[in-house]
C-alpha cells in the first residue's frame, strides 16, 4: 500500500479492537474533520511504515490487546489507557482483579508506552465507577477516554510525570479462573459473573459431567443472584 500523500497536520491515530470503543472513535473523527485521525481495528494493521508515513502527533490505544512494536513507541508518542490507578495495578485483567478486591471504584491512567509494562509516565487519570456488568464499565471507560482524556491530551499537550508510589502487579486472569463451582459466597458469585460478562471475555461458567453452563445478565437480589444460564454440550476432548 502506498502511504504518500498524507495531511501531515494535526495527524492522530487510534487503535482499539472493542466494539464500543470502534463505535466511540468513528464518532470522535466525525466530530473532529478538522483533524487527520486514523483507525486501526486490527493487529496486521499497526504498520510501521504506515505510522513513519502518519507521523502522528499521537497514537492512542484505548483497548489493544498485543504489544505495540519497539520502533513504534520508541519513535512516536504512544498513549496507553490502562484501568488502575498506576503504580498501583500494573499487568494484565485489570477490571476482574479489581472486582475481586473488592474495589468499588478505580482510576483510568493515561500513560506513556515504554519498553516496561504499564510502568510509563502519567500524563493524566479519570475517577470509573466499577458498578454493573464488565461491559457496562468498559462503556463507561470508553466515554471518558474519548470526551475527556484524548480531547485534554490533544488539545493541552501534557507533560508526562514518572509514576509514584507502590508498584502492585496484577496476574492476567486464564479462562479456568472463570470456573465459579468453588465459591460459596452469593455476593462473590453475582461479580464473578458481572466482571466477566463483556464481548470477547469467557464467561463465568460451572460444569457437568455432559455440559458447560454460562452465566451472564446477572442481577443481584435479597439472598440470591439471577442470571442467564447458557448450556453447551461440555467438549469431551478437552
Amino acid at each position: 500500500m502506498d502511504y504518500k500523500g498524507y495531511d501531515m497536520k494535526h495527524s492522530y491515530i487510534i487503535a482499539t479492537i472493542k466494539s464500543w470503543n470502534i463505535k466511540a472513535a468513528k464518532l470522535f473523527i466525525l466530530k473532529n474533520p478538522d483533524k487527520n485521525i486514523y483507525l486501526i481495528t486490527k493487529k496486521e494493521e499497526l504498520l510501521t511504515e504506515k505510522v513513519k508515513a502518519i507521523k502522528p502527533r499521537y497514537l492512542f490505544f484505548p483497548h489493544w490487546s498485543w504489544k505495540i512494536p519497539k520502533e513504534i513507541y520508541e519513535n512516536n508518542e504512544c498513549v496507553i489507557f490502562h484501568m488502575t490507578d498506576l503504580p498501583f495495578g500494573r499487568g494484565g485483567s485489570p477490571l476482574q482483579n479489581l472486582i475481586i478486591r473488592g474495589f468499588k471504584k478505580t482510576k483510568i491512567s493515561a500513560i506513556k508506552a515504554t519498553a516496561e509494562l504499564d510502568a510509563g509516565p502519567v500524563y493524566m487519570k479519570k475517577q470509573l465507577s466499577l458498578q454493573g456488568s464488565a461491559e457496562q464499565i468498559f462503556k463507561r471507560a470508553s466515554t471518558i477516554i474519548f470526551n475527556h482524556m484524548i480531547p485534554f491530551i490533544i488539545k493541552q499537550q501534557p507533560h508526562p510525570v514518572p509514576q509514584q508510589g507502590k508498584i502492585v502487579q496484577l496476574q492476567r486472569r486464564t479462562s479456568e479462573e472463570s470456573n465459579i463451582e468453588h465459591l460459596d459466597d452469593i455476593s462473590t458469585v453475582y461479580d464473578y459473573i458481572r466482571m466477566l460478562d463483556a464481548e470477547g471475555y469467557p464467561l463465568a461458567y460451572i460444569e457437568t459431567k455432559f455440559l458447560r453452563i454460562e452465566f451472564s445478565d446477572t442481577t443481584k437480589r435479597k439472598g440470591a443472584v439471577v442470571a442467564k444460564a447458557t448450556f453447551k454440550k461440555k467438549d469431551m476432548e478437552s
